[in-house]
């Protein structure tokens, strides 16, 4: 079982990280493979990752990460197509949209494998909790951004809203779903918080008799949270 995460020196903000070390504890096994910046990603040349991950990085960071990943394009859109696992989460999923648009009207050219784009409003973030549905399970998560998402998603989004706010405050489809393509703007130990998607997650990567880490404790905290959340009204900055 291998495991590409893509960049972590740039892209770990809001704790993103644990959603790695929960699979570690997962599948204490399972090879991780830390790709730096300056580094060819692992993808490229091997057909055998599990899983490629990448997480929540700074407006710069994204500019340094859209750089460094154009030149794969072809190849990214040749994993997804293909099936390969995917989580990318926080405001990496702009990566793989069009643009990303600057509060002066200014455009960072994304990946473009997505028909979505970005608007940045550096002086209001939005916060809020979030509590939706992915097939037949509860998806529970907090946001917290500069930024919007825009376009049409109703072909391949991941999370159907239930409380909250979708890729925009307009919108209850909430992230990018293609083949196992998974993004979110969910933040932090999204993994941790949804042992329910991890167990299947861990199913796509091809564990054959997958196992959640911490199984009681960590399914307890999720239905106290669950019915939390479902009390909650979404809450924005």
């Amino acid at each position: 079982m291998k495991i590409e995460v893509l960049f972590p020196e740039l892209c770990n903000l809001n704790g993103d990280i644990s959603n790695i070390k929960y699979l570690q504890k997962c599948m204490p096994e399972a090879e991780i493979i830390e790709t730096a910046i300056e580094e060819k990603p692992a993808f490229v040349e091997n057909d055998d990752i599990n899983l490629i991950y990448l997480g929540t990085m700074t407006e710069k960071g994204q500019e340094i990460v859209v750089s460094k990943l154009k030149k794969y394009k072809s190849r990214l859109e040749e994993l997804i197509k293909n099936n390969q696992p995917f989580l990318v989460t926080g405001n990496a999923i702009e990566i793989f949209g069009k643009y990303i648009e600057n509060e002066d009207k200014t455009k960072i050219e994304c990946l473009g494998i997505f028909d979505v784009y970005a608007k940045r409003d550096m002086l209001h973030r939005h916060n809020s909790f979030f509590l939706g549905e992915y097939e037949d399970i509860e998806i529970l998560g907090f946001k917290s951004q500069f930024t919007m998402m825009y376009g049409n998603n109703e072909e391949d989004y991941f999370i159907k809203v239930k409380n909250g706010i979708g890729i925009n405050k307009n919108s209850k489809l909430e992230g990018i779903k293609k083949n196992n393509f998974f993004a979110t703007y969910l933040i932090g130990p999204f993994l941790i918080l949804n042992p329910l998607f991890t167990l299947k997650l861990l199913k796509i990567m091809g564990e054959e008799e997958p196992k959640i880490a911490f199984n009681d404790d960590i399914i307890k905290a999720y239905n106290v949270r669950l019915e939390k959340f479902k009390k909650l009204n979404s809450s924005e900055e």
